[in-house]
């Protein structure tokens, strides 16, 4: 079984930071990339970021030129740095797991609040 944790959701102003932090734990050997979801009231979860162990990342629209993901495989844990925040990332962002294609491992979520 795999487990993720993450942390580092809150409260910021509009145009803020934040940085969510993922850490996996137990059977992570068939984990072949890592992501951030987010899901806002009322609304489809959503992909907004997404790194395969093989170093590749990917964005979604919305998010580019904002946010970064980034991993440090000695901690087994994912990082989204999230810059110029704006009222529409208000959501509970979410840490997956994927193995081959499929997202089978999931966190507990975390909320963060973008106020204006």
């Amino acid at each position: 079984q795999v487990q993720l944790v993450e942390s580092g959701g809150g409260l910021v102003q509009a145009g803020g930071s934040l940085r969510l932090s993922c850490a996996a734990s137990g059977n992570i050997n068939n984990i072949n990339a890592m992501g951030w979801y987010r899901q806002a009231p009322g609304k489809q979860r959503e992909l907004v970021a997404a790194i395969a162990f093989g170093g590749s990342a990917n964005y979604a629209d919305s998010v580019k030129g904002r946010f970064t993901i980034s991993r440090d495989n000695a901690k087994n844990t994912v990082y989204l740095q999230m810059n110029s925040l704006k009222p529409e990332d208000t959501a509970v962002y979410y840490c997956g797991g994927r193995t081959r294609l499929t997202w089978n491992y999931w966190g507990q979520g975390t909320q963060v609040t973008v106020s204006t």
